[in-house]
């Protein structure tokens, strides 16, 4: 046990080979059908071929990566129909939760929002794409958790993480930004309000239009290549 430990890089982890992994995919620096060899892989990371495989497994069930029995695993195929029903999904389970948060939120829940919220103002002056990446995905976890329906947060949250990386990809479209706080904007203020109709609204039509921004990252216009990775 202890020899296969000394094979994985300190801090690094299998969620950070999924990101790092998913990112490249979704911006087509891998491409559809590009064979992903785990000994490759694991020579990359400087890890043993277990969290390569692990990580592999979870961008599997992204839908990302086809893994083939006996045939190792490839970059799928994500269809623009495919990423348009999952963001059609995701937009109606954050519209529950913004509602929820709007009837269900505490005081201090409601405060914490709005004061991460209004902070986060200055990330996008000062154009710090991978803080407001990390704030965005705080502010969402607290529409979820705001809800106060076990169900609902981990449905919700499972189905973003399938998504992840492609709504990571959308800070890199130009002015999204600055989009993505009016956005947010519009959220927080009606659960400040106790609106739970329009908080849904905004909720809704926000992953909506974030559906739209990443519909570029899709695979439609990428041809399937036999490339493995080096």
């Amino acid at each position: 046990m202890s020899g296969k430990r000394s094979l994985i890089r300190s801090g690094t982890t299998v969620d950070q080979m999924v990101r790092a992994i998913g990112d490249r995919i979704v911006t087509g620096a891998l491409r559809p059908g590009e064979k992903l060899d785990e000994v490759s892989l694991a020579a990359r990371f400087e890890v043993s071929r277990t969290p390569v495989r692990e990580a592999l497994g979870q961008l599997s069930a992204m839908g990302l990566v086809e893994r083939r029995p006996n045939r190792g695993a490839i970059v799928a195929v994500v269809t623009q129909e495919h990423l348009a029903s999952m963001f059609e999904s995701m937009a109606e389970l954050e519209s529950i939760c913004a509602r929820f948060s709007a009837e269900r939120m505490t005081s201090s829940e409601r405060r914490g929002l709005e004061i991460e919220h209004q902070a986060s103002a200055r990330m996008v002056q000062l154009g710090a794409e991978e803080d407001y990446e990390y704030f965005n995905t705080e502010f969402h976890s607290r529409l979820y958790r705001g809800a106060h329906s076990t169900h609902i947060q981990e449905l919700t949250a499972t189905t973003r993480s399938r998504l992840a990386p492609f709504r990571r990809a959308q800070f890199r479209l130009p002015g999204r930004l600055a989009k993505s706080w009016q956005e947010h904007d519009l959220i927080v203020t009606a659960i400040m309000r106790g609106d739970s109709v329009a908080a849904g609204k905004a909720a809704r039509d926000h992953v909506s239009i974030v559906s739209e921004a990443s519909a570029v990252f899709a695979a439609d216009d990428r041809k399937p290549t036999r490339r493995d990775v080096a």
